[in-house]
């Protein structure tokens, strides 16, 4: 999945939770976020990702994040989430990290 613009309170979208909801309802248990065309993030946003990954979690799942800007880490290690979520520099390693804990 393929989020692009803000994940911001004034943007208002709940699009990214509204498709992991849906898709973690019908099976699905793991995500790659790729977050390459995010341009910027608040707390609203580090909410969404924080209950995004929350939603997979209890479905038995693993929610990761690829291309992680530098302005979105930053918001992340300030908040401490960076702990939460493993993000990759590509699609094909985080794939591969799938792989690795099954």
């Amino acid at each position: 999945m393929v989020a692009v613009g803000s994940l911001t309170l004034s943007d208002g979208r709940t699009q990214v939770r509204d498709v992991i909801h849906v898709f973690s309802g019908n099976g699905h248990r793991n995500f790659l976020l790729d977050l390459a065309g995010v341009n910027s993030i608040d707390s609203y946003g580090i909410g969404e990702l924080a209950r995004c990954h929350s939603v997979v979690r209890q479905a038995g799942g693993e929610l990761k994040l690829v291309q992680v800007s530098e302005k979105v880490r930053a918001v992340l290690e300030i908040t401490r989430l960076h702990l939460l979520f493993e993000t990759h520099a590509d699609e094909k390693s985080a794939l591969h990290s799938f792989q690795r804990h099954n």
